[in-house]
Formats: C-alpha cells, sequence, structure tokens
C-alpha cells in the first residue's frame, strides 16, 4: 500500500483518460482506493476504467469535485482555470500532478527503471517490459502505449520491479528517482517550455543526479556533449551505441528484407547474446541495447534478453502495420519530431516495396514553428509526401505557421510533396494514386492513423 493515501481517501484524477494518467488510477484502485475522474470525451480508454469500477465523468465541471473528494491529480495539459482544478484549490484539498503520483510508486518498488530521451520511450520501455516477462519477475509496468503482451498500457505486479516512462515535458521526470535510468537520446523539443537546447540538457542532467549511488545511469555515447550528463555522478555510468565505442554495441548487423534484425550484443568487446529483433530499423537495434544494459544491471540473464526481444511486436502507432488493401501495405507510426520521421522512413527503406508514400500531420504550432527547417529536411527517404493539417492539441492557431507552409518547404528539398489538409480528401488521393507495391505510412501523433484506417475500409 502507498503511504500517500489513507483508506478512506477518495481521489480524483483530472484528464484520467491520458495513457499515464489512466494506469496510474488503476494501479491506485486495484489497491482499494475510491477512485473517479474526468476526460473531456469518452474513448477506449475511459470505457475500459468505467468497467474496472471507476466513474468516469465526461466534461469539466467544478461539481465533479464532491464533498468526499480528499486528493486530486492532474496533468500538465490542465491549466489554471480548469474548473474542477480550481474547486480543489477552493475546497484546499491535497493536489499533485502526475508525475508526483508516479515518483511516488516508483518509490515503492527498489528494482525500478525510468526510461527518458526525446525519442524512443514508449519502445525501449515495452522491450525492457518484455525482458522482465521473460524472466518472470512479474514488473509493474505504465507504458505510453498499448503493449500487445499484455492487451494494455498497464500490468499490476506483485513484485519489487517496476519500469515507466520518464517524461521530460515540464521538467515531470524530476519527481522520479529510478534504481536504472536511461536517457536515449537528447535533441530540441517542447521548446515552448523549455526554451532552449541548453536548458533541456540541464533538466536531463538533473535527473541523472537522482539516481542513487547504488544505482545505474543507461545512456547513449552518441548524445553530444554527452558529459553534460554524466558529470558530477555518483552512480554507475554505462554507455551504448551502434556507432562508437561504448560498454554496450551491436555488431554483425543483419537488416532482413521483411524488416526485422539480427544483430550480437557485445559488453565491453565481449559477446554476450545473439538478438533477433521483430522490429525495424537502427533506430529499434539502439532501443533494444537500452533495454540490454538495463536488465543486466537488474541481473537479468541474456537467455531472458533473448527471450523478452524475439517476442517484442512493437507496441501501438510505433511502425505498426495496420493492414493491406490492393496490394499496398499501411503502417502508422507516431513519429512528430524531425529525427523521428528520418527514422522512420529509414526503418521502411529497408523494407522491399516500391513507392513510400508518407502522410505527415504536424503535431502542435508551436514544435512545427520551432523546428520548421529540421521537419523541411526529414522526408529524404519518401517518395511522395502528403501534409495533413497541423494538430492543435494544446494550442491556437495565431496564422504563423501552416501545412501549406511546410509542404512548400520541402518541396524545396526536391521531393514531391503537397499540402492537402482534409482528411476525406488525402484518403481519396490515395485511393487514387497509391499502386500495388506501395508502401502507405501515417506518421504524426495526432490523429493521423485514421487516414490508414479509412484507405484500408473504402
Amino acid at each position: 500500500m502507498t503511504t500517500m493515501f489513507k483508506n478512506s481517501d477518495h481521489i480524483y484524477f483530472i484528464g484520467i483518460g491520458g495513457i499515464s494518467m489512466s494506469g496510474l488510477a488503476e494501479i491506485l484502485a486495484s489497491r482499494g482506493y475510491k477512485v473517479s475522474g474526468t476526460d473531456i470525451r469518452s474513448t477506449p480508454v475511459t470505457d475500459h476504467l468505467q468497467a474496472t469500477g471507476i466513474q468516469i465523468n465526461i466534461g469539466h465541471d467544478a461539481k465533479n469535485i464532491t464533498d468526499d473528494v480528499t486528493h486530486v491529480v492532474f496533468t500538465a495539459a490542465i491549466h489554471d482555470g480548469n474548473p474542477e482544478l480550481e474547486a480543489a484549490k477552493a475546497k484546499n484539498l491535497i493536489i499533485l500532478d502526475r508525475a508526483q503520483l508516479l515518483g511516488q510508486i516508483m518509490g515503492e518498488h527498489t528494482n525500478s527503471i525510468g526510461i527518458s530521451g526525446t525519442h524512443g520511450k514508449t519502445t525501449t520501455t515495452s522491450m525492457v517490459s518484455e525482458i522482465l516477462l521473460a524472466a518472470k519477475k512479474d514488473p509493474t509496468i505504465t507504458v505510453g502505449g498499448i503493449l500487445p503482451t499484455i492487451g494494455s498500457n498497464l500490468k499490476i505486479g506483485s513484485s519489487s520491479y517496476f519500469v515507466a516512462e520518464a517524461c521530460e515535458y515540464c521538467n515531470s521526470f524530476l519527481q522520479l528517482n529510478p534504481l536504472v535510468g536511461v536517457v536515449l537520446n537528447i535533441e530540441s523539443d517542447h521548446l515552448d517550455f523549455f526554451g532552449s537546447l541548453e536548458n533541456i540538457y540541464h533538466s536531463f542532467h538533473d535527473f541523472a543526479k537522482r539516481i542513487p549511488d547504488n544505482g545505474a545511469l543507461i545512456i547513449n555515447k552518441e548524445i553530444p556533449n554527452i558529459s553534460k550528463i554524466t558529470k558530477d555522478l555518483a552512480c554507475r555510468v554505462e554507455t551504448f551505441s551502434m556507432a562508437e565505442a561504448a560498454n554496450w554495441t551491436a555488431k554483425n548487423v543483419v537488416h532482413h528484407e521483411d524488416g526485422k534484425n539480427t544483430f550480437d550484443v557485445y559488453y565491453n568487446q565481449e559477446k554476450k547474446a545473439t538478438i533477433h529483433l521483430n522490429v525495424p530499423g537502427d533506430h529499434n537495434i539502439s532501443n533494444a541495447l537500452a533495454a540490454i544494459a538495463s536488465a543486466s544491471f537488474l541481473e537479468i540473464p541474456p537467455e531472458d534478453w533473448v527471450k523478452g526481444l524475439v517476442h517484442f511486436s512493437g507496441t501501438e502507432r510505433r511502425f505498426q502495420r495496420k493492414g493491406e488493401k490492393n496490394g499496398v501495405v499501411v503502417i502508422d507510426d507516431y513519429a512528430h519530431h524531425p529525427t523521428e520521421i528520418r527514422a522512420t522512413l529509414a526503418a521502411a527503406k529497408k523494407v522491399k516495396h516500391r513507392t513510400t508514400w508518407c502522410v505527415f500531420q504536424p503535431h502542435t504550432y508551436s514544435r512545427t514553428k520551432f523546428l520548421f527547417e529540421e521537419f523541411g529536411d526529414a522526408f529524404f527517404n519518401a517518395d511522395e509526401i502528403i501534409i495533413a493539417d497541423i494538430y492543435a492539441a494544446r494550442e491556437t492557431d495565431d496564422g504563423t505557421i501552416s501545412g501549406t507552409m511546410l509542404a512548400e518547404r520541402i518541396a524545396k528539398t526536391g521531393k514531391s510533396a503537397r499540402y492537402v489538409g482534409n482528411f476525406d480528401e488525402i484518403t481519396a488521393y490515395l485511393q487514387k494514386n497509391c499502386q500495388a507495391g506501395d508502401l502507405l505510412l501515417t506518421v504524426g501523433a495526432g490523429d493521423v492513423y485514421k487516414i490508414g484506417e479509412a484507405f484500408l475500409a473504402k
């Protein structure tokens, strides 16, 4: 039982339908606490929570903060002025953000792993989870996507093992103290919050300093200026890389035509295992090295690395094969940063096909604006690029950036790029122009996956 709550407490989640919030709510409900919450719309996630006995309200309303509520948990997407948050303040309730609650729960597990980085957190968390499951460690898992092995984003275990994503946005990961902290990569993102890359480095260094002396930092050797993160740490530091000399490396890499990978894992130049990976791309080999290094520190043997990773087939919306229609294979991917797009398209290039179609939905006006030039150069491995309207998320359109502008910038690189915007029009265009043998990628963190689903359905 967590020491933060009493048996009589009622914990209310504002934004309970979020992938992380829903998992935390379910963990507390499984411990016997009264849990309820609100989201702006009904989704499969809120339907699932309701089916477990958690009361769900649709739409934020101060009346939802009833007199028996003792604690309120909110996400970074909830801001001052939210009627439920203001009602909780007026009643002097105990208010926690999502990261504080995650940190409290993580702190109850002696073998905890927090996986951070600009890209790859969900995939690497899933890989670590598969290894711990193969080792029969009965971990608690909270991941930012649906992991097919558990059929959910959450598994409630009964052991000391806990694995979770450590998100940097709004410095959420500075509420965590994992035994093993992973840093996959560091790049400019969320500049609406951080303001500069230097501030991002500062936050990741602070995250690394939260790892206890008996713990380990697992970090990508290819991160520029890596010493900014590893300086003055008391914990053990182990590096991984595909390109540079590091503690953990991959050798004898084979990319198969179906997108799968085979490689040998070396630790300090000593071969430890041969890994068969059923997901494509060098970036996933790098993610696997990070997962292996984390598991090894927790004394999980190589045979379980092998079993766990060969069982890993990807997570929802991470190079997910959605289906095939008239000889056109449809893949959906969550990539919403230029580096992620490049990695996704590089992985697609290794899969045998004819023409690569990439439908990209930019995610947030601020990210599109801050990284405009990088986005413009990210599509060199695509043959046909279609840009949809920008997914606003938490932002409003100030008229300074648009999908049209991005399509025009990409076209300057000599690529075939066009802005279409409307999902129905994009689907119709694809149906008219895609041919048997083509690969259709829907890419972005919003609802661009609906285009692939519509293409397959019609």
